[in-house]
């Protein structure tokens, strides 16, 4: 329920305010705004201003529209004395403007939300290696744990996900990755990670493991807070509060370490060793799988143990008024263009198309980031609205940027396209739309 919740709440603000650009910039131009609709199908709740327009929430939540009058889309004569409120007859710099004000209006909000995250500012760990993964492309150059991460590529990194930012960006890509750190005696060294198509054609994509390394965490004690009824694990006899100490025989000191076991061993009988008020046992256990992960061994258990940062590893990221509004543009471009970035190398082949995301997808994203709480569901908000953005400046016709592109050419030419042109563009676009809005589906089906 709070999946379907967080994704309805996503979608109206983000909607509404893609909306409310096109609305707010085509009343400036003086053209009159017949309906602003947020969904589609039957209105569910519908009232009206002073100036005429119709305010509509409609049935279909998966989008919205504002219909201006215009002398094309009706078949009565439009009064004389109204012909210069009509959106056909504005100058063509006017038209490119209320178009274009619906994806701006989306990097505006995300531009504020990363800025109120600025502001707000969150205690991070510390990037730090953890692990160099043996005849990784990590160890091969050199790198060593517990050094910290100061930039990639010279782009300076605060946090983990600087760094992850930085290494997408590379995605598919051969050459060298410049990975700058500060070792435990505070000496700078950059090391050159040699890739060669990198990733490329991978589905869902680590970077960080891509390169060979682990992030450093606490280690978690791996006793048991609970079993899973008629799980694997209680079918076995183990119980709250058993310190799990082997799997297969091999040690366990972490509960990390165990979580990576399992998954290895779908559907296999494995045996456990635990300690259970200071006397040792072993259980066999018959892992199943679980239905979003069929791939993945699942013990059915809940660790008691819970991570404690150190002071020394952990700093508290955070901007003052004029730095946050640097950061936040600084975040929303880097989006922008990781996003590009991605579109470009899924149709080069560098980047896999199962990538691509659908509603599904969106829905169980926004959902689990609305239960995580405040911070990540507003950047949620904030990456989704530059995706959205860029998805409406595609110059594909029935999107925005398709008109923005029959409007740029009319500009150039002096001259509008031929209606004719026009209609079969957009029936071309509807259809291609269609397309991969039912591949990011099926992407989406095969990930459940």
């Amino acid at each position: 329920m709070s999946m379907l919740l967080g994704a309805l709440i996503a979608l109206g603000v983000l909607v509404t305010i893609h909306e409310f650009g096109h609305f707010w910039v085509a009343r400036r131009c003086g053209v009159e705004v017949i309906r602003f609709s947020i969904g589609f199908g039957k209105p569910l709740i519908r009232w009206r201003d002073r100036r005429g327009t119709e305010y509509v929430i409609a049935m279909i939540p998966l989008g919205g529209y504002v219909k201006m009058l215009d002398e094309r889309e009706t078949e009565q004569e439009i009064p004389p004395e109204k012909l210069s409120y009509t959106f056909n007859r504005k100058s063509v710099g006017q038209r490119i403007a209320i178009v274009a004000a619906g994806p701006l209006a989306n990097f505006i909000l995300a531009f504020l939300l990363f800025w109120v995250l600025a502001l707000i500012g969150a205690k991070v760990p510390i990037p730090t290696v953890g692990k160099v993964f043996p005849e990784s492309i990590a160890a091969t150059a050199g790198l060593t744990p517990m050094s910290e991460i100061i930039a990639v590529d010279n782009k300076a990194t605060a946090t983990w996900e600087d760094i992850n930012i930085q290494l997408f960006k590379r995605l598919g890509e051969s050459g060298n990755i410049s990975i700058t750190v500060k070792d435990s005696s505070l000496q700078e060294r950059t090391y050159q990670l040699a890739i060669n198509n990198w990733l490329r054609g991978l589905e869902k994509p680590n970077p960080l493991e891509g390169i060979g390394i682990e992030p450093y965490r606490p280690v978690i004690e791996p006793m048991l807070a609970s079993v899973v009824k008629a799980g694997p694990a209680e079918q076995a006899g183990l119980q709250k509060g058993d310190l799990i100490k082997s799997f297969n025989n091999e040690p366990i000191t972490d509960w990390q370490i165990l979580a990576e076991q399992i998954k290895k061993f779908p559907n296999k009988r494995v045996v456990i060793g635990y300690e259970r008020n200071g006397q040792d046992y072993s259980a066999q256990v018959s892992l199943t799988t679980m239905p979003n992960m069929p791939d993945a061994g699942y013990m059915g258990i809940e660790i008691m143990g819970k991570i404690t940062w150190p002071d020394s590893m952990v700093r508290h990221v955070n901007y003052g008024v004029i730095d946050g509004m640097v950061k936040s543009l600084d975040q929303t471009w880097a989006f922008t263009f990781l996003t590009l970035e991605s579109i470009k190398k899924m149709f080069t082949g560098e980047m896999s198309v199962k990538n691509l995301s659908g509603p599904i997808g969106i829905v169980k994203v926004a959902g689990s980031s609305f239960d995580s709480g405040f911070i990540y569901f507003i950047k949620f908000l904030a990456l989704f609205s530059v995706s959205l953005g860029i998805l409406n400046l595609l110059p594909i016709p029935v999107l925005d940027g398709g008109h923005l592109l029959f409007y740029i050419i009319e500009w150039i030419r002096g001259r509008p396209i031929s209606e004719e042109i026009q209609g079969a563009a957009l029936q071309i676009g509807v259809f291609l739309m269609i397309g991969v809005m039912l591949f990011a589906i099926m992407n989406d089906l095969n990930w459940l």
